[in-house]
C-alpha cells in the first residue's frame, strides 16, 4: 500500500479532548464516507506509531479532515497529537473499512466511535438525503458530546442523546443496553450502523441479533 506524507494545514478545538486536523489531500486520493486510513506523526520517534483514524471531511473536499480525541493519561499518539502545530508533518496510507452507507435506518455511536459517521451525515446533509435516520449517542458527560451543533442542525430531533456519568434534566441518563433498545426502537428490521469501544460495540450488536435485526444489516468495523 501507498503512503503519503501531507502537511498539518490547520488545528481546530471540537471539545475539551478533541480536535480537527485539516490536511493536505494528495493528488488523486478518493475514499468514501466512513472509511478510516493509517496515520502517523513525522516526528522523530512517532513515524512508526500508525494508528487508524476516520476522515471527517468529504471526499470532494480540496483537503482531509481527522476529527480526533486525545488520550493524555499515557504518553501514546492521541496525547501526542495535542502537540501539534499548523505546518508539521503527518503520512497517511491508502483508505480502507467496512462502514458505508446502505441505506436509511439507525445509528448507534459510543464516544469517540461517532467519527465515522461524522462523514457519512455531513454528506446526506449535503445531498438533502438525510431522512429520517437516528443517530442514538452515548457520552460518559455532556462535555464530552461531539459536534452536537453540527448534529442537532443536521438531524434536528433524531439526534437523541444518552449520557452515562452525570444527571440530566437534557438528555437520557441511562446506558444503551438491550432494554434502552427495545424500549426506544420499534423497526428491528432496518438497518444498523453501531461503532464504539470494543465491548460497546460487542454489547450492541449481541442485543440487536436478539432483538431480530437481520446480521446483513449490521453495519460495523470488523
Amino acid at each position: 500500500m501507498e503512503n503519503f506524507p501531507v502537511k498539518i494545514l490547520s488545528v481546530k478545538i471540537v471539545t475539551h479532548n478533541v480536535h480537527a486536523f485539516k490536511i493536505e489531500k494528495p493528488k488523486g486520493y478518493t475514499y468514501h464516507p466512513g472509511q478510516a486510513t493509517d496515520v502517523s506523526i513525522l516526528k522523530p520517534g512517532w513515524e512508526k506509531e500508525k494508528r487508524p483514524f476516520t476522515f471527517t471531511s468529504l471526499p470532494g473536499d480540496d483537503h482531509l479532515e481527522f476529527t480526533i480525541k486525545s488520550y493524555t493519561d499515557h504518553a501514546g499518539v492521541t496525547n501526542q497529537l495535542t502537540k501539534i502545530k499548523i505546518g508539521d508533518m503527518f503520512e497517511i496510507g491508502e483508505a480502507w473499512g467496512a462502514i458505508e452507507y446502505k441505506s436509511e435506518g439507525v445509528f448507534i455511536a459510543g464516544g469517540a466511535g461517532v467519527t465515522p459517521f461524522i462523514a457519512i451525515f455531513r454528506y446526506l446533509h449535503a445531498n438533502g438525503k438525510v431522512g429520517n435516520n437516528k443517530l442514538y449517542f452515548s457520552n460518559k458527560t455532556m462535555d464530552d458530546i461531539i459536534l452536537k451543533d453540527e448534529f442537532e442542525r443536521i438531524l434536528g430531533k433524531n439526534f437523541i442523546n444518552i449520557i452515562t456519568a452525570e444527571k440530566t434534566a437534557a438528555y437520557h441518563d441511562n446506558k444503551i443496553n438491550k432494554a434502552y433498545l427495545q424500549k426506544n426502537i420499534s423497526d428491528f428490521s432496518q438497518p444498523f450502523y453501531v461503532c464504539g469501544p470494543d465491548a460497546f460495540m460487542e454489547d450492541i450488536l449481541k442485543a440487536l441479533k436478539e432483538l431480530g435485526a437481520e446480521p446483513d444489516a449490521l453495519v460495523f468495523e470488523k
